[in-house]
């Protein structure tokens, strides 16, 4: 079963429309709209496993173009159709499982884990891994309590962790980490408190969006970690 044709375009106006829009903070999507480098899928519900395989796949092929053309800032955005009524805990739930399934996946079809990062969730290292290549996740939709997290639809963008090691070598990725707070504060009014640079704390704690407590266990167990 495919996703409608009207769902497919309406899906990826929705969320370039909400990029665009000169209050959203992030200026990497900004810049990966600006240049083609933002891809978007359209799948079905985020509760549902019916799109995994093809997103997994999807992945794999972002991993393989990356390591044959590894210039500027690309992301690939995953848009579910729905469900549009989920609250903070009821997303961060389907998006664990979405992720779940996709390093199930990753694993299933013998891709190596990106030896940079750590599998574990608790690693202060940690990071997703998917065709060898290290990803982070950032989970939008619409009942976010952050406004950057808002989206018309439950949204997960995948990104590769070393184009922004490649920044913090070239030195420019504190400077769109400073215009990226600066750009939240006076949206939200203040910095993100879960904000935090790899390596100090997890990224898992980022990834939904949601205010976590400092006792939160990520529900994420990757088959391939020791």
């Amino acid at each position: 079963m495919l996703v409608n044709e009207d769902t497919v375009l309406k899906g990826r106006e929705e969320l370039l429309a909400a990029i665009a829009d000169e209050r959203f903070p992030c200026v990497g999507a900004k810049s990966a709209m600006a240049r083609g480098t933002l891809k978007t899928l359209v799948g079905h519900s985020i509760e549902s496993a019916w799109d995994d395989v093809k997103i997994h796949s999807e992945l794999l092929e972002w991993a393989k173009a990356y390591r044959e053309n590894p210039e500027g800032l690309r992301s690939l955005a995953v848009v579910f159709e729905g469900p549009k009524d989920l609250d903070e805990e009821g997303f961060e739930a389907a998006m664990w499982a979405r992720l779940q399934s996709l390093a199930d996946k990753d694993d299933w079809r013998g891709q190596p884990y990106d030896g940079s990062v750590s599998p574990n969730p608790d690693d202060p290292h940690f990071s997703l891994s998917f065709g060898g290549a290290a990803f982070f996740v950032i989970g939008l939709h619409p009942n976010a309590s952050r406004p950057a997290r808002r989206m018309p639809r439950p949204t997960l963008v995948f990104n590769l962790h070393d184009q922004f090691e490649r920044l913090r070598k070239e030195g420019r990725y504190e400077r769109m980490r400073d215009a990226i707070i600066t750009r939240d504060v006076a949206l939200a009014g203040d910095a993100n408190p879960m904000l935090a640079r790899f390596g100090e704390a997890s990224e898992a704690r980022q990834y939904s969006g949601r205010m976590v407590s400092d006792d939160w266990r990520c529900p994420f167990r990757d088959p391939r970690a020791a």
